[in-house]
This record gives C-alpha cells, structure tokens and sequence, in this order.
C-alpha cells in the first residue's frame, strides 16, 4: 500500500493547526499570540533572534515584532552578550518561563485528548516513526 508524502505532511500540518485553534483562548489570555508563544519556547534553546528566526522558519522582521512585544509585555528581556558586546542576547523572565510552561501545558493536554484516540501501541509507534524521521541522515541522532 503506498502512502503519499504530501497527504501526510498535509494531515499532520491539519492536527498542528486543529491543536493550536483550541488552545488559542488559553494562549490569548496569557498575553501571547500563536507565534509569539513558538518565539518565547524557542528563547531558551536559541537566545538570538536571527536565531530564533531560523529554528522557526519565520522572517527575521516578523521575529523582531515577535520579540519586541514579548519585551513589551515582561516575558523576555535583551542582554548585552558578554562574549560580543555588540550583540544582545534573549532571556526569558520569570513571568515569561510561567507563560511558556502554562502554554505548553494547554497544547500537550490538547494534543493528549486527540492522542486518546489512538491506541498505547499505536503511540509508542508514532513516537518511533517521528524520531526516525527527525534523525540525522549521518548520524542517526535525533534532532530534537
């Protein structure tokens, strides 16, 4: 049985956007918009916007209006780099890292709901099958 790439590249972009319209009350009452929350639980793992830009296949302009209202609202605050004076670095605030968590709390218990529909077999499988697909070719590592 051959299964078409594009179907299911589409069917999983589908459940992305149908988990994140459901969380999108509960994004909007901590003061974060769709992208803002994808820019603020990138800062961690990428504390430069050009960056976060990347990791997140987003403009750089639209990553700096991300950045400048999560400022805005207390959740992130630029650093001089001390490494490179020129240049500043992203930290999450205390009330930024509460959002985040809060955030990512509201989307796995959304994803949750539609993962009990699937059997605990069946998950155990899509987990192996994702971290395949996001292996290194030459590696085999997971980019996680």
């Amino acid at each position: 049985m051959s299964v078409d790439g594009a179907q299911l590249w589409t069917l999983n972009q589908r459940l992305l956007g149908v988990v994140l319209d459901a969380c999108t009350r509960e994004l909007a009452e901590l003061g974060l918009e769709t992208k803002e929350f994808f820019v603020l639980a990138e800062v961690e793992a990428s504390p430069y916007p050009a960056e976060i830009a990347t990791a997140l296949l987003l403009p750089k302009a639209s990553v700096t209006v991300y950045v400048r209202n999560l400022v805005a609202t207390g959740f992130v605050r630029r650093e001089i780099d001390e490494a490179d004076l020129r240049r500043h670095r992203l930290v999450l605030t205390a009330e930024g890292t509460q959002a985040r968590d809060r955030a990512l709390a509201a989307l796995a218990a959304e994803y949750d709901r539609r993962l009990a529909r699937v059997t605990p077999q069946d998950r155990v499988e899509l987990q192996r099958i994702l971290k395949a697909m996001l292996a290194s070719p030459a590696s085999g590592r997971t980019r996680e």
